[in-house]
């Protein structure tokens, strides 16, 4: 197993995977940003022209929709948004939050309890290591009458896996059965193919 240290330094950016992002320039010039690994391209996009070219619109708004997995476990539907928000976690009443996200600080030490445990979103980093005290965390609340709130950065891969594997472990449930049971209240998840293989290799 790596220590998190070593996953980082060989951590760089030809891991990444491609990515394209269209841009609205403030004159409303439509552009299409990719990266792949250490390259960067611009270019026009010339799908978007006549009307739709003449604004430049942010969608600033948290996204801050949770999803109910138990009755004491609870997963942030997207970002880590929700764990940012403390109307959101108060209004469905969180005690305790599992940070399993690289570079995302706890927000509210005072107010809730908290466990970090940083895992890398790579398909190398064994996250069935991370298992034991991610678990004992999530038990340690749902003993003491709590609701816990597991996130990670985006909420699709790290955050989602853990969950997963508690319901293997804790109710004896099958990779496809837990899978489909966290899908069903958060339908965005997609770990990584790594965390996939890892999770229907996983003997609790």
């Amino acid at each position: 197993m790596k220590s998190l240290a070593q996953e980082i330094e060989g951590f760089s950016k030809g891991h990444l995977r491609k990515q394209s992002t269209r841009v609205t320039t403030v004159t409303g010039r439509k552009l299409i940003e990719t990266r792949n690994g250490e390259n960067f391209q611009m270019a026009d996009d010339s799908e978007q022209d006549g009307d739709e070219a003449c604004g430049f619109v942010q969608d600033l708004r948290l996204d801050l929709q949770v999803g109910t997995i138990r009755p004491f476990l609870l997963l942030c539907e997207s970002s880590q948004d929700a764990a940012h928000d403390i109307d959101t976690l108060k209004k469905c009443k969180v005690t305790h939050v599992l940070n399993v996200a690289y570079g995302v600080e706890n927000a509210f030490p005072e107010v809730f309890t908290y466990k970090t445990v940083t895992i890398l979103d790579l398909q190398e980093t064994d996250i069935t290591s991370y298992f034991p005290q991610c678990f004992e965390f999530i038990n340690h609340a749902s003993q003491q009458d709590g609701m816990v709130l597991v996130h990670c950065n985006a909420g699709v891969s790290r955050s989602a896996s853990v969950v997963i594997g508690f319901l293997m472990y804790q109710e004896k449930m099958s990779f496809e059965e837990a899978f489909r049971t966290v899908k069903s209240a958060r339908p965005h998840i997609q770990p990584n193919a790594g965390f996939m293989n890892q999770l229907k290799n996983y003997q609790p």
